[in-house]
């Protein structure tokens, strides 16, 4: 499991220059049908655009893509790529649709204006990155679980259900890489008397 970089939710984005209006919508992604649906979703909702551009980067084959959709090679996709890039993002895709004002750009003014919407869509969505966590279960009485708590949040775990029951039972997720020494500074913690296994492991990002 490696870590990846990817947008936390969708976004948009808007630019404007010389009449000239571009939208940009950025999404995550995990197929590339996903891709292809978005790319048809934002076509079908501004069908009345001059040119749709959009760029794309999947985990999945490795896949990249993108289109200028009639501008001039290399003014709209390739830097909207670019820009997906170096934020160091993947499973992400952008659409920019542009409405044509009626005056010519030129290739530094189409780069600035597809740059621009896409870099505010980017920004919309915000970006994260998933690392690999270990699903864990731990089991202590009320007296250890006072002194857990304050454990837990330094080594940052991801805290997802707490059952209060003879004893209490906290589901949580730690960091693959740090298990080991979360589980040996959890009985440390707690003289041995804490009851601790991994049920599973995941992609998450920080809360």
């Amino acid at each position: 499991m490696t870590p990846y970089t990817t947008l936390k939710g969708a976004g948009e984005g808007r630019y404007e220059e010389k009449k000239s209006v571009f939208l940009g919508f950025a999404r995550p992604l995990a197929t590339e049908k996903e891709a292809l649906d978005f790319i048809a979703e934002i076509k079908s909702a501004y069908p009345d655009a001059r040119h749709h551009v959009y760029a794309y980067l999947l985990r999945e084959n490795n896949l990249t893509r993108y289109s200028d959709d009639r501008e001039p090679q290399g003014t709209a996709g390739m830097p909207t790529l670019d820009l997906l890039k170096k934020t160091g993002c993947t499973d992400a895709g952008i659409v920019v649709v542009r409405y044509f004002g009626g005056t010519l750009l030129g290739t530094g003014g189409l780069v600035r204006a597809y740059t621009a919407s896409a870099k505010a869509a980017l920004e919309s969505a915000g970006i994260v990155t998933y690392q690999p966590f270990c699903e864990c279960r731990v089991t202590v009485g009320y007296a250890d679980y006072q002194k857990i708590l304050p454990f837990f949040e330094q080594f940052g775990v991801l805290l997802d259900d707490t059952d209060f029951g003879a004893e209490v039972t906290v589901c949580l997720a730690v960091l693959q890489e740090s298990l080991a020494r979360f589980e040996k500074e959890l009985s440390n913690l707690t003289g041995g008397r804490s009851v601790f296994s991994v049920t599973g492991e995941r992609f998450d990002g920080a809360r």
